[in-house]
């Protein structure tokens, strides 16, 4: 089994609805992200995927975040955009963009701070 990752940022504020602290006020963070990819097979090139391929569509997702208000976002209108949400929504958008070949989104971790992430993947 392969396994490639690519890490990246964006920044984004965001506001935690009923929550009891000060999260609850509007706040921004430059939140960092992996992306992990597995699979089994190797293209003619020796690769399982291009990692240009995985930026471009990590990127693509991550514009309709990036410099906003996550919680502006339909993505989140019925979830608090917490690490936890925004790595399975992450999960699930990229998740779309990788099913022709044999490379599969395993995880996504999303860190709030440098110290503080979360992953999310379809693991038992």
């Amino acid at each position: 089994m392969y396994e490639i990752s690519i890490t990246t940022h964006f920044s984004a504020a965001h506001h935690l609805a009923n929550y009891d602290g000060p999260c609850a006020d509007l706040h921004g963070h430059n939140w960092g992200v992996e992306v992990f990819l597995r699979g089994e097979k190797l293209d003619e090139l020796g690769m399982l995927v291009d990692f240009s391929d995985v930026k471009q569509a990590v990127a693509d997702v991550l514009k309709a975040l990036d410099h906003g208000d996550l919680n502006a976002q339909p993505a989140f209108a019925a979830n608090n955009p917490t690490s936890e949400n925004i790595a399975h929504h992450l999960f699930n958008e990229l998740s779309t963009r990788f099913t022709d070949g044999e490379a599969r989104v395993h995880r996504v971790t999303v860190h709030e701070t440098p110290g503080n992430g979360v992953s999310y993947s379809e693991e038992a």
